[in-house]
């Protein structure tokens, strides 16, 4: 099955008349899936995105952590947004709906079924990638993010760009999960930051842990800063 994603980005060769007769008007269909976002999500006022990997089982001790910390970040007013599938995504709708939050899922087409997960509340269905991460960052005041794949750290690297180049603010990126993080952050220090490639201060960007508590923390504290920080004149 040939996703809108790949309709979008495929050229054919010799078919000069494909972009007149498609294009334009996948357009208008990329503005429709914008509006049916913006309006499933406007309410969203305090929002938390929680990456992860979708092969993460019920077993894994980053299941119990995520669906944990989507329960404390609950408590604390704030919705949790996933992917909507299995996996990490499944552990943190399912601990906001626990503790009573709003559970929102954001499921994307992709050549493979993948249902949304059993514990979304609000679920809103994407063609277009690029459309999806809008909605995360735009109702997201954090990222916490996982152990995952090639996705997650798309989510991650997309997050922190943002936040270098000015885009968002006091915007805390949360890595759970300091020993499968740590090699990947040894790299960026002794590679990217040690050969000038970033600043030193883009280091100060991450945040790593391994408690569910230190990380809602962490989520708090931005939160008021951002609050502060909106009502200064």
């Amino acid at each position: 099955m040939l996703t809108e994603d790949e309709k979008l980005l495929h050229h054919p060769e010799g078919v000069t008349s494909a972009f007149t007769r498609s294009d334009p008007w996948r357009v208008m269909r990329i503005m429709s899936e914008f509006v049916e976002g913006f309006d499933a999500l406007a309410e969203v006022q305090k929002g938390v995105t929680i990456f992860g990997s979708a092969r993460t089982g019920p077993d894994d001790p980053q299941y119990e952590a995520a669906r944990e910390t989507a329960r404390l970040l609950a408590e604390q007013g704030f919705a949790v947004l996933t992917g909507a599938g299995p996996g990490i995504m499944e552990a943190a709708n399912r601990g906001a709906r626990e503790a009573g939050g709003h559970s929102i899922g954001c499921n994307i087409e992709l050549p493979f079924e993948q249902g949304a997960n059993p514990y979304v509340d609000t679920l809103v269905n994407f063609r277009y990638f690029f459309v999806r991460k809008t909605m995360f960052i735009k109702y997201s005041n954090a990222f916490i993010i996982f152990p995952g794949g090639f996705g997650t750290l798309d989510e991650l690297f997309e997050a922190l760009t943002l936040i270098q180049t000015g885009k968002i603010y006091h915007f805390p990126v949360i890595l759970f999960g300091r020993h499968y993080w740590a090699g990947l952050v040894r790299w960026i220090q002794s590679r990217m930051a040690g050969e000038g490639k970033i600043s030193p201060g883009d280091l100060d960007l991450l945040v790593l842990t391994d408690d569910p508590r230190e990380a809602v923390q962490a989520v708090v504290d931005a939160h008021h800063a951002q609050t502060a920080s909106a009502q200064t004149p």
